[in-house]
């Protein structure tokens, strides 16, 4: 099956742990690469983002990323690329058109709208993955929500429109079916871990007498670094190691890294908290087998791979009941689930598991089992392809989405 990946902002070529590139970067390139590892042909095309990039790029074998001219080559924020969305669209229905493929599969809902315009009159199939929606960022941010005013509206329609739509989770199913989405056209499919690559054998990477806890991840507010700090006014015998953000030596930099030192300082935690900022993803595994358990306490989290990449390595999870973590942590088998925003109950799980050895090593032993039997890409990969086939079976709707002027309140 020839395939077609829209995603706009997040490239799979790109370096995971900027302000955009996170979860979704690796989810398109993961999840193409163990497409093409069935057989299938895929493009993934993206935004064009520096001047030197080429047209076409291998990915892997099957895998190819072409690069859409569409605004300034140069980054741009995502929240600030809807003025471009149709010059975007413009330019992928010129490559569809030259080499139409059996689905387009759309990452994020400015993809949805892009794709849905570009294939409109092509009889192309869109398949939808949000990743994340507006109905639940702006439920948790509030005020704080950049994202544009059409967003939501978008998304429904996007969603309305689409041949299928692939929920991450239950939780996300549920909150599509609300919008309006008809169930019957929702296939709740995971994201996936490599477990070639996440497994509890191999490497450490040094660390001393104390306890460790990681937290993992992008340095954004949501993600509740901040009280995975504070869990350790409660535990002086234990160390908290945040790796994500930009390279180490520009950490000093980085306003959300300042934010959390200076956040550690009045916990009176400062001296056992260490920002090792990005780390390459060959050395991940490392940095997790090194850790006792791995905090993941997000306030919100619309799937979240953190917490299946530690389960991979045999590491035990204390997560934040949200989210992805409903679906893929089980509280008081692979690790503990909890409220989110409460790091005193936090402080006593972690308590707990770290004063029973053997209980945290049969939490690690069944997390690593769970990642395997559920959540390896090559199993996602196989759902997603049955979602292509449904969706290739049908005829898409013709989506209402409007052509106009770049403004943001009017697109979409």
């Amino acid at each position: 099956m020839k395939v077609a990946m829209l995603s706009e902002h997040a490239s799979p070529l790109a370096v995971v742990g900027g302000v955009d590139a996170g979860g979704q970067n690796v989810h398109v390139a993961a999840l193409a690469t163990a497409l093409a590892e069935r057989g299938h042909e895929v493009v993934v095309y993206t935004r064009r983002d520096a001047p030197d990039l080429p047209q076409r790029t291998p990915l892997c074998p099957g895998v190819t990323v072409e690069h859409l001219a569409a605004g300034p080559a140069a980054a741009v924020l995502k929240d600030e690329l809807l003025p471009y969305l149709p010059a975007l669209a413009d330019e992928l229905r010129l490559r569809l058109e030259n080499d139409p493929p059996a689905v387009l599969h759309a990452h994020f809902w400015m993809s949805g709208v892009a794709a849905q315009w570009a294939s409109s009159d092509l009889e192309v199939p869109v398949v939808q993955t949000f990743h994340a929606l507006g109905t639940v960022k702006r439920r948790f941010q509030g005020r704080a929500d950049s994202s544009p005013e059409s967003r939501i509206a978008s998304e429904r329609r996007v969603a309305r429109s689409a041949a299928r739509v692939i929920a991450s989770c239950t939780d996300e199913l549920r909150e599509l079916v609300s919008m309006g989405t008809p169930r019957e056209r929702i296939d709740v499919i995971p994201s996936g871990v490599d477990n070639r690559h996440f497994t509890p054998d191999g490497p450490r990477a040094e660390r001393g007498r104390l306890h460790r806890l990681l937290a993992l991840g992008r340095l954004v507010p949501r993600k509740g670094i901040d009280d995975a700090i504070s869990v350790l006014r409660w535990l002086p015998d234990t160390e908290l190691v945040v790796a994500g953000g930009p390279d180490a030596t520009a950490l000093r930099d980085d306003p959300e890294a300042v934010r959390l030192k200076e956040w550690a300082e009045q916990q009176g935690v400062a001296e056992r908290v260490r920002f090792i900022g990005r780390v390459p993803h060959a050395d991940l595994p490392e940095q997790i087998r090194a850790a006792d358990l791995v905090v993941c306490l997000p306030w919100y989290e619309p799937f979240g791979i953190v917490p299946l990449e530690a389960m991979a390595c045999g590491v035990p999870v204390i997560g934040s009941a949200v989210g992805g973590l409903l679906d893929t942590v089980i509280d008081g088998v692979t690790g503990m689930l909890l409220p989110p925003r409460r790091p005193q109950l936090a402080a006593a799980a972690v308590r707990d598991l770290l004063d029973d050895d053997e209980r945290r090593a049969r939490f690690g032993a069944a997390g690593a089992r769970r990642v395997a039997a559920q959540y390896d890409w090559s199993r996602v990969a196989q759902c997603t392809e049955r979602s292509y086939l449904r969706a290739a079976a049908q005829r898409s709707r013709r989506p209402v989405l409007l052509r106009t002027a770049p403004r943001k309140e009017s697109v979409g």
